[in-house]
């Protein structure tokens, strides 16, 4: 496996608060990994730390470099999006490809202005003028022009709706990504991005809860629509979840064959917010 991101024995306090709990975890190149975890879990903190912005005690290394040593030459192989509404209000779509063109070796100016000509944004209109899409649109033409490896996305489409969320992820996947650069996003609508994920990490309280792919994911977890006759059967394989569906019951199991949990009901496919939150009740 190509490494991109290793994470090793990660630990950071807030006084007498602890944010990272001896976190480790690796992200190989060319995935797309969703860092998932309630408020307060540790995934901005998380973050930062791959991005040398903070302190923290423990090893990180992102493209062969620690960030805490080696920052301004990482920035150059990696891109941070953060929230949609960080540009100054005075900026100019202009002035922000220009500022960009000034400081990033990689930045190909053609390439972000290709991308906002096929949008409502003019060179001449300021940020304060945008809708929250039409921002989003200007982060994500600057971000496609460059040619980084690496690409953070801390709630990237936060407040936007759901037009906008689903084209933003339509044309990071038609415009940026391929297979030698890695995606890492935080987001709290699990299942607008579960069919673009390759991998997912599970936090909770600092610490790494699950870290799988979603092949592996989809070969541990099912649920199953339980025939109220085998309910007592069906409960005795202890399941990680178990939740009600139009009057029946639905429950979710972990690396329970699944011909034996076909003869209690129906089996299906559970998305990744079931799981996820199967997995969070039970930490």
């Amino acid at each position: 496996m190509n490494t991109v991101i290793s994470a090793r024995h990660l630990n950071k306090h807030y006084g007498k608060q602890r944010v990272l709990d001896d976190m480790s975890f690796e992200i190989a190149a060319g995935r797309i990994v969703g860092l998932i975890g309630p408020n307060g879990s540790g995934k901005t903190t998380t973050l930062k730390a791959l991005l040398g912005l903070g302190n923290f005690d423990g090893e990180v290394q992102v493209l062969g470099m620690d960030p805490r040593t080696r920052r301004d030459a990482l920035m150059n192989e990696v891109c941070f999006i953060a929230d949609v509404a960080i540009l100054p209000h005075w900026l100019k779509v202009g002035q922000a490809i220009d500022f960009v063109a000034g400081v990033h070796p990689k930045f190909k100016r053609e390439k972000a202005e290709r991308y906002i000509a096929q949008t409502k944004l003019r060179p001449d209109m300021k940020v304060k003028a945008m809708s929250k899409g039409m921002v989003a649109q200007l982060h994500l033409a600057l971000i496609m022009a460059i040619d980084a490896r690496v690409l953070i996305l801390d709630e990237p489409t936060l407040g936007l709706d759901i037009l906008y969320r689903k084209q933003f992820y339509q044309n990071l996947l038609e415009d940026y990504f391929d297979e030698n650069k890695t995606i890492v996003i935080t987001t709290h609508q699990i299942e607008e991005i579960e069919n673009i994920l390759s991998d997912v990490i599970f936090i909770d309280e600092g610490r790494v809860v699950l870290e799988t792919s979603m092949e592996q994911l989809a070969e541990r977890f099912v649920e199953i629509m339980v025939e109220p006759e085998y309910e007592e059967q069906a409960i005795a394989l202890k399941p990680v979840g178990k939740r009600s569906v139009f009057g029946k019951t639905a429950m979710l199991f972990d690396s329970i064959s699944k011909e034996i949990l076909a003869e209690y009901g129906e089996l299906r496919l559970p998305g990744v917010a079931d799981i996820y939150a199967a997995t969070m009740k039970g930490n």
